[in-house]
Order: C-alpha cells, then structure tokens, then sequence
C-alpha cells in the first residue's frame, strides 16, 4: 500500500502514463486438493472468494489513488494466479512496463529487521529496474539523487533511458559517488577523474556533481552519504563489480533494509 502511494505521488514528477496495481494470489494444486496441517482445504469457492476479495480492494485502492496522481495518469488492476516472481515478470513483458515499485517489506517479512524474501527474488529476475520503498519514507518531492557506482567499471550498457524518465520532468539535482574503500583518492579527485571516463559523457546532460567517500562498507557509505546529503533517491547503476551486483546477495539486501530510510532504485 505504501508503495502504490508512493508511485501516486511519484507521477507528478516523471512523465508515467499507466500505473498498475498488481496482485499475485497463488494456490497450489496441494491447498486445493490437501487439507493443511490445520485440516483447511480450499475449495473452488472459496479460491474464487479470496480473489473476488482482492480484486475489490485493488479496486478500492484505484479509487484512492485516482485522487493524489497527476491529470491524465491511468489507473488499472491486475489478479495474477500465480507466484509473484512470475506475476512481476511475465506482467513487465507483456504490459511494456518500465519500472517495478515494490514495499521492502511484506506476507513473507517475519521481523521488522528482514527484507521481504519476495522482493529480493524479484530483484534478481525482473527484467527491468526495480524500486524498493521502505516503509518508513515519506514521500517528498524528488530534489536530489545520488547514484552509487565505480567511475572506471560504467560502460556503455549503462540503461539512460530509465534515468531520463525518472529526471527530465523536475531535473534534480545528481550526485554521483563512488565508495572508495581503499582510501586512494581525495575528494578532489572526483570531478577529475570522472571528466576522464564514460560515465561523464553518459550523465553530462544532467550536470551531475561527482564524490569519492571513502568508506570500507560500500552500502553503509553510500547510505551514509544520502542521508547527509538528504536525498531523496538513491539510484544504483549496473556495472563490473558494482553495488547492485553487490545488493542482490541476501546478506547485504538484509543489511540495506535494516539501515535504508529512503527509496533505492536498482537499474537494470
């Protein structure tokens, strides 16, 4: 729910025209058939039931957004009969989708401390970026965006279109860091050495502003450097050795969760 708001308030600043609210309500041929250790054994109706349920509330949560997105935007539902992971997938294929909006947590959430094993799944397979809201972020307007990556690792395969969507409406201010755990280089170095790779010429129209930090724990850094820069967004590019190859294992997905206060994008 706090994602859906998220995405409503996020239309006023990029030029989305759909929004979809999907849900995935998967039963097994073993619920269907099998009573549960309980002795519960879903039946025809009571499956139909239960989507019937949350086809409504979906609708109601459509009413509620219609309210908060921007003029023009559009508003539908989807019922998957399937896993989630398959959901999200087969529905950013068929459906042209350019980005997933995902609650960091969720059913499958058992601590407050976990991200939802849901959301790093989907993560990993989506084929397009995928955008993790923590559940304490209030939205605000997106004025500044730091984007975490390696200067010399970005190669050509960086996805602009996916940032262009997210920054050509309100240009907000972009800074680009890159975690030096090593301790080589002085903040001085920053705009230097940037000028001198791929990376400048791909994010010059956005005339972003370039950071070395020096920090020995990548995430803890970059998320140090957003909150002390109070961004608004933090957006991981993919490259060689980067942080998003670095997120996707579950231990450090565990660990952002547990200390992220505002949105992080994974670009694909």
């Amino acid at each position: 729910m706090h994602a859906a708001g998220f995405a409503a308030a996020l239309s006023h600043q990029t030029e989305v025209e759909h929004i979809i609210l999907l849900n995935a309500y998967y039963v097994s041929v073993y619920e269907s058939t099998l009573p549960s250790p309980d002795m519960v054994q879903l039946g025809p109706d009571e499956i139909e039931r239960n989507s019937a349920e949350r086809i409504a509330k979906l609708e109601n949560l459509k009413q509620s957004l219609l309210k908060k997105v921007r003029d023009g935007v559009k508003i539908s539902t989807h019922l998957n009969r399937s896993h989630l992971l398959r959901a999200v997938v087969e529905n950013s294929i068929s459906k042209n989708v350019d980005l997933v909006i995902m609650g960091s947590k969720g059913n499958s959430s058992y601590s407050d401390r976990h991200l939802g094993s849901h959301v790093v799944k989907v993560a990993k397979a989506s084929p397009i970026p995928v955008l993790i809201v923590p559940p304490v972020f209030e939205f605000e307007d997106v004025s500044r965006v730091v984007v975490a990556c390696d200067f010399n690792r970005v190669t050509e395969t960086v996805p602009l279109q996916a940032l262009k969507r997210l920054l050509t409406r309100k240009h907000p201010e972009l800074l680009v860091v890159n975690v030096d755990n090593k301790n080589k280089h002085s903040q001085h170095d920053a705009q230097r050495i940037a000028e001198e790779t791929d990376l400048h010429a791909m994010l010059k129209q956005f005339n972003p502003k370039y950071f070395y930090i020096s920090n020995k724990d990548v995430i803890n850094g970059i998320l140090h450097f957003a909150a002390e820069k109070d961004a608004q967004l933090v957006i991981a590019l993919p490259h060689k050795y980067s942080f998003l190859q670095s997120l996707l294992h579950n231990s450090v997905s565990l660990q952002l969760a547990e200390t992220s206060v505002v949105p992080v994008l994974l670009l694909k």
